[in-house]
């Protein structure tokens, strides 16, 4: 799978969790303070790794920030990117079968090697519902993007 991931900050976290990406067999392309000499701003970084969830040149990303927040704000920014902010590995499972996301959001403050071990071990393991209800919201949730976008259909 490609994998894009952006920190703002190039700290233990982040970098093990792109060695855990690799170590799982994933394609990771770094953006931020991961990637020396790019933009490190929270916002640039996660932006230009939701964009390539978004254009398909990536499966998915992992945005990572102090707490995580303003990570999943910029990349939600994006159309067609469902981030999610996932301190642990109920959350994740639960983002992924419930709302299909396809950006994962981590804290970099509070997030610990085994915690963080354990939201990538749910966020992959975890598939959409098929369940009718959740995938009408994944639904609507894709039509506001549009409507953001300039269509005038209804969200």
């Amino acid at each position: 799978m490609r994998i894009s991931v952006s920190s703002d900050m190039d700290e233990p976290v982040a970098r093990l969790l792109v060695e855990e990406l690799r170590r799982r067999g994933h394609e990771v392309r770094a953006y931020g303070a991961l990637d020396p000499g790019a933009d490190p701003q929270w916002a640039v970084c996660s932006e230009a790794a939701a964009r390539e969830v978004a254009a398909g040149r990536a499966d998915q990303a992992v945005v990572c920030c102090w707490t995580g927040t303003g990570a999943s704000i910029a990349a939600n920014k994006v159309p067609g990117v469902r981030a999610a902010l996932c301190p642990d590995a109920y959350t994740a499972d639960g983002a992924r079968r419930w709302n299909d996301a396809n950006v994962l959001a981590i804290g970099l403050r509070l997030t610990s090697e085994a915690v963080l071990k354990e939201i990538l071990d749910a966020w992959f393991a975890a598939r959409p519902s098929e369940d009718a209800e959740d995938q009408e919201n994944v639904a609507h949730v894709t039509r506001m993007d549009g409507h953001r976008a300039g269509d005038r259909t209804r969200p």
